[in-house]
């Protein structure tokens, strides 16, 4: 039988496509806009590619009833207040639509990427683990908040019968399209941006965490969730590492929290004229000048013989990688 992936466009869809092809499985992709340019052209020919959307409940129960595993990697993620009906839709909704198809397939096992966003993201010098409780003012993002519903959905579908897992990846540092997402950290620090922040946050490599989301399905583990993070490193030295992989010049100037907030209301003000998603925003800007510090032992734990890739040495593959699609304009 076939492995469904939703999202499989995205960052870690593309990561968990090519993990899964490794292992011989049989690939079911459903992508909303464009397949990843991740991929190379064999790669794509041996996947089932399936354009569609997880709001639409009759495709997706269409495409489980050949497919016995699941990986639920659709998502949204922004902290632009105006795409709030979006990420709502996408992220809660849209769960909702995936775990509801598969209680009615009878498929064998989900795994559901959340994020640490559901668990709290604005907890200064505090170590975050998978038993914090929700707490509106630790994210007042609602992207924080829709991927803390979100799991909602999965813990009513377990309680139901469907065996599930979830992860909640922290910063995922990955090769995809360098204008979006985390990626663009990367074309910022190869554009030599000169700002940064004393936060620290958890950083993975996208390739660790796709090989956990497949032990995780392999294996006999369900209703649990657990934190994917390699380790905790403050904002300015990943800035730095990515822009000394690149040759160029290091940040050098430091956010300072006034300046912080004088930056995201020019932005939000400059998104209303131009549409698009704002560089920084209000929650973004808090985030940035926290530090919170993931602890990764319960994964360790359930998967001892799992190591996860240091975070110089990932920055290090992804830059190589940006470099050489670089040269080759495919940017």
């Amino acid at each position: 039988m076939k492995t469904l992936i939703t999202g499989s466009g995205g960052l870690l869809g593309s990561y968990l496509i090519r993990e899964l092809l490794n292992d011989g499985e049989q690939i079911v992709a459903l992508y909303r806009s464009s397949i990843p340019v991740l991929l190379s052209a064999e790669e794509v020919a041996r996947v089932e590619w399936v354009k569609g959307d997880i709001l639409d409940l009759v495709v997706l129960e269409e495409l489980m009833q050949d497919c016995r595993k699941v990986f639920h990697c659709a998502g949204i993620v922004s902290f632009n207040p105006s795409r709030e009906e979006e990420l709502y839709k996408i992220n809660v909704e849209g769960t909702a639509n995936v775990v509801n198809a598969a209680l009615a397939a009878g498929v064998e096992k989900l795994v559901h990427v959340s994020s640490v966003a559901s668990l709290g993201r604005k907890r200064n010098n505090e170590t975050v683990n998978e038993k914090v409780k929700w707490d509106e003012n630790a994210n007042p993002s609602v992207y924080g908040k829709t991927k803390y519903l979100g799991e909602l959905e999965v813990w009513r579908a377990i309680s139901e019968g469907l065996n599930a897992v979830m992860v909640n990846p922290s910063i995922i540092l990955g090769v995809g399209d360098w204008n979006h997402g985390s990626s663009a950290t990367f074309k910022n620090a190869n554009n030599e941006f000169p700002w940064y922040t004393e936060g620290i946050s958890g950083f993975v490599y996208a390739e660790d965490v796709a090989k956990l989301m497949v032990l995780l399905m392999k294996s006999d583990i369900s209703g649990e969730r657990f934190i994917v993070s390699a380790e905790n490193k403050s904002y300015q030295s990943v800035f730095s590492e990515m822009a000394m992989a690149f040759g160029k010049k290091a940040p050098s100037r430091k956010v300072s929290p006034f300046l912080a907030s004088l930056v995201w209301r020019i932005e939000r003000f400059k998104s209303l004229f131009t549409g698009s998603d704002p560089l920084l925003t209000k929650e973004t800007a808090e985030t940035a000048q926290q530090k919170v510090y993931f602890d990764n032992i319960k994964v360790l734990t359930a998967l001892p013989g799992f190591q996860f890739t240091p975070v110089s040495d990932a920055i290090r593959i992804c830059c190589k990688a940006y470099l050489e699609k670089k040269h080759s304009k495919s940017l």
